[in-house]
């Protein structure tokens, strides 16, 4: 095809020029050789690299084909789209038969699940690696057995398409091997050791008795300190069941008498004209029964917590719109004088549970409005830092005293600074477990007379 196309060239490049004038010709026949050199020199270059891209993809060809491992290659969704004959041979199927399967189809039932999560994990940063050298990593074949594989990962790029490229190996022969030199070695070690046996048989003795001392005073040291954990936890647990005690003589105990005092009050007023006082203690009788509801609703919660009962619905949500309706839901509790202040991106969305959330949210501004002072604002701030949603509730209240900001989040504690107010002490360690389990992170930044902060972030598309 070049010899004729340059034949073309210079016939044409040769025809009889009817221009009279010897020098135009003799230009038009030097420019009408170099192109004919220029063209017999694209030819053969390109037929050159048609050759050479020929003989690499024929040994490309030759070597999949023909390779002692069994290669597979995946796609980004974990489908086979091609597999050598040692593939086939490994695992039993044809490779038409392979072809668009999940890989997960060549892999034992037990281990699928979490296979999927490693393939997407891998996806998303993928790197060469080695898998199945010192751990047990099986095979499953077409007729249903297992084999021990070691498989070698590696993944390229395609434009906008990503590639995963598996060397698998069969090494039954070698785990066969190993398990009978193990064996052998076990062996060896136990004659070794019943040759010592045999020869210092005194010398064992000494050394049997000054090991069972030697374990005796272990395992006394290891009594000892399992008696001072078991010490200490029991003197956690009095803590605790104190602070339970005192909190619940108090706080059901003002309720209950509220609720007493105003209905012996109700049966006094019986006139008409007394009405407006009557409907003053039932209002008194609702706040107390209300009280006594949140105090129940506070042990229910803990209660779900620590039997792991509390399920976690994570959907998309528009945190500008939920922090609106909290803060209606809690606008009665305000004090005189007090307002929110919310700053928040209107298109901030953040991917999680909506009913512990909004759990946290009540409690943080509750907390806010309970322990600041009248005529006094309260901050709420929401937005995106780096990978992270940050969420801030700051308040101007009574603070918390240093001593007492690392047990916060424990249940039942309260800070000294306000036993005399209304609280269970479980508020704050129910936000805390609802933090944890929504894989966020929660701190608290106090000053005792100027004020609270407490600062939630979780990772952005936590769940």
């Amino acid at each position: 095809m070049g010899v004729i196309c340059t034949v073309v060239v210079v016939t044409v490049a040769f025809l009889p020029h009817k221009n009279p004038n010897p020098a135009e010709v003799f230009i038009e026949h030097f420019f009408s050789l170099i192109l004919v050199i220029g063209t017999t020199l694209l030819v053969i270059f390109v037929k050159r690299l048609y050759r050479t891209l020929e003989a690499e993809e024929n040994q490309l060809t030759a070597l999949i084909q023909h390779a002692t491992e069994g290669i597979i290659l995946t796609n980004e969704d974990g489908l086979i789209i091609l597999a050598n004959p040692e593939a086939e041979n490994l695992f039993g199927y044809t490779s038409e038969e392979m072809l668009r399967k999940p890989i997960e189809t060549l892999i034992p039932s037990r281990f699928r699940e979490k296979h999927v999560g490693h393939r997407k994990n891998f996806n998303k940063q993928p790197a060469d690696r080695k898998m199945g050298s010192g751990m047990a990593l099986f095979a499953l074949r077409k007729d249903g057995t297992e084999f021990p594989v070691e498989v070698s990962l590696s993944h390229f790029k395609q434009g906008y398409d990503k590639f995963v490229l598996a060397f698998v190996v069969d090494i039954t022969m070698r785990k066969e091997s190993e398990d009978r030199l193990l064996a052998q070695k076990q062996q060896l070690e136990e004659l070794t050791r019943s040759m010592q046996r045999l020869n210092q048989d005194l010398e064992q003795k000494v050394d049997e008795r000054t090991r069972n001392l030697q374990d005796a005073l272990q395992q006394l040291e290891i009594s000892q300190q399992e008696l001072e954990e078991a010490l200490h936890k029991e003197k956690e647990l009095n803590e605790i069941k104190s602070r339970f005690v005192s909190m619940a003589s108090h706080e059901f105990r003002t309720p209950l008498s509220a609720i007493l005092s105003s209905a012996a009050l109700i049966k006094k007023y019986e006139q008409t004209e007394d009405q407006q006082k009557r409907e003053k203690h039932v209002q008194k009788i609702r706040d107390a029964v209300k009280h006594l509801n949140e105090l129940l609703e506070d042990f229910l919660s803990l209660g779900r917590i620590e039997e792991g009962k509390v399920n976690i619905h994570p959907e998309d949500i528009p945190l500008a719109s939920l922090m609106q309706e909290t803060r209606e839901e809690v606008q009665g509790l305000l004090k005189k004088g007090q307002h929110i202040d919310i700053s928040v991106d209107a298109a901030l969305v953040i991917l999680t549970d909506k009913r512990l959330l909004k759990h946290i949210f009540v409690n943080l501004l509750t907390n806010a409005i309970k322990f600041s002072p009248e005529n006094s604002p309260i901050s709420w701030v929401a937005n995106k830092t780096g990978e992270n949603i940050r969420m801030e509730v700051a308040d101007q209240g009574m603070g918390i005293p240093k001593e007492d900001q690392h047990y916060l989040f424990s249940s039942f504690f309260r800070a000294k600074n306000v036993t005399n107010i209304q609280g269970t002490g479980l508020g704050l360690h129910i936000v805390k477990r609802y933090v944890d389990m929504l894989s966020g992170n929660i701190q608290v930044e106090s000053e005792l007379g100027k004020g609270t902060s407490i600062i939630i972030s979780f990772p952005n598309h936590t769940l």
